[in-house]
């Protein structure tokens, strides 16, 4: 006996399954038509939260510059890191100041080993 559905023809439960193939197989937006997805915010709209107005903290500002794949690190993995994510000439010198040796576990002990508030 052929399972299928009784309800349809092959040639529909081929469609079918190809319409929601994308969400059973975990890839993402497999059934997102253009007309479904959301639209921007409008000129009328306010900004999204995520982008900086420039008076974020400057320990977050720091820290953006430090990849998670640099920590624990040293120094010179640290100023590495730095380099590959673009990091402003401030933070870069901010990193030559550290001691040389010393395995920093985050962002806070960095920032603290240059003598900055965390708050």
């Amino acid at each position: 006996m052929e399972r299928g559905s009784s309800k349809h023809s092959p040639r529909v439960d081929e469609q079918m399954s190809q319409e929601v193939r994308g969400a059973v197989q975990g890839i993402t937006e497999g059934r997102a038509e253009e007309w479904k997805m959301a639209e921007p915010a409008g000129e009328d709209q306010p900004a999204p939260t995520g982008i900086s107005n420039g008076s974020e903290n400057p320990l977050t500002r720091f820290g953006r510059y430090i990849g998670l794949s640099a920590l624990p690190g040293d120094r010179d993995a640290l100023r590495r890191s730095a380099e590959v994510l673009t990091a402003p000439d401030d933070v870069l010198a901010d990193l030559d100041r550290l001691p040389d040796g010393v395995v920093y576990q985050t962002v806070t002990e960095i920032w603290a080993a240059l003598g900055r508030d965390p708050a």
